[in-house]
């Protein structure tokens, strides 16, 4: 058993399949990895262990809200010339990260064997964490419909600004609609009060159902006040810092919520399947 490896298991309270979900939003601006990292780290609190993949290829900054800076990313793992245990990196108990890079098209370009050797290594992690958070780029590119339709679950942050609200639409139909992706869960971020995160939610909600006939599950709204605003701009995890304020209390009922639901897309598989669809390994 490699260090890696018994530093995981030692962590470890469960060999059961990793979740993995898509945190994701149609435009950025909307605080989708402030609600990844807050998140995380609330998991952590309950005793989970969490990889979070920073998706965000162009603006990946997950490691400095946390108040590192990473050496490593994913495209050194991609390029062959890091392993997965010099890449992956801990930053908070119970808190693992896979850095993002860019060139993520040379994913697309990796040889069978490439893809082969990658893939057992990555294999390795699969039975060490409770849930992989994906922080994915704002926007319909292809790199996020990959990061997307690869997870199990996925999870759209929305605000009350208009754009923010047609833009998540717009991502909601391309998936469905070129994808076949039929579940989503809405986050609705930056809002007054719970009465307007569940009116984003509701509107959004009805013309999805209206128009792509499908229903979204709601987990939660995110109260956007003065000390949330001042924290996300010093890059600070409220959660931590401001653990009373109303956001904080929203991430730790989002968070008991997932856990007490059960992940009804098994049928995706865990870790080795995201990384396996991500690739297109059959």
């Amino acid at each position: 058993m490699s260090a890696l490896t018994s530093q995981f298991a030692a962590g470890s309270r469960s060999q059961s399949q990793t979740r993995t979900i898509s945190i994701t939003s149609g435009k950025g601006g909307v605080g989708k990895t402030t609600v990844v990292c807050n998140m995380a780290t609330m998991l952590a609190r309950m005793g989970q262990n969490v990889l979070i993949l920073d998706g965000d290829l162009g603006m990946a900054n997950v490691d400095i809200m946390f108040g590192t800076r990473t050496k490593h990313s994913i495209k050194d793992l991609l390029s062959g010339t890091k392993r997965i245990d010099e890449v992956i990196t801990q930053i908070e108990p119970r808190i693992w990260l896979i850095p993002g890079g860019s060139g993520f098209h040379e994913l697309q370009n990796l040889s069978e064997r490439e893809k082969r050797v990658l893939l057992d290594q990555l294999g390795s992690l699969k039975q060490h964490f409770d849930y992989m958070l994906i922080d994915t780029a704002p926007g319909i590119d292809n790199n996020v419909m990959y990061f997307n339709i690869s997870a199990q679950e996925i999870y759209v942050v929305v605000t009350p600004d208009p754009s923010s609200f047609a833009d998540a639409y717009a991502l909601i139909k391309v998936l469905h609609t070129y994808y076949r992706e039929k579940r989503f869960s809405i986050i609705a971020n930056q809002v007054r009060d719970e009465q307007e995160g569940m009116a984003v939610y509701q509107r959004l909600s009805d013309v999805s159902q209206k128009f792509l006939y499908i229903s979204l599950d709601y987990i939660g709204s995110i109260p956007n006040d003065v000390g949330v605003r001042r924290a996300t701009k010093n890059q600070q995890i409220f959660v931590k810092s401001i653990p009373e304020t109303p956001a904080a209390h929203s991430i730790k009922k989002m968070i008991e919520k997932i856990n007490s639901t059960q992940n009804l897309g098994q049928i995706k598989g865990g870790i080795q399947f995201f990384w396996e669809q991500l690739m297109g390994v059959a």
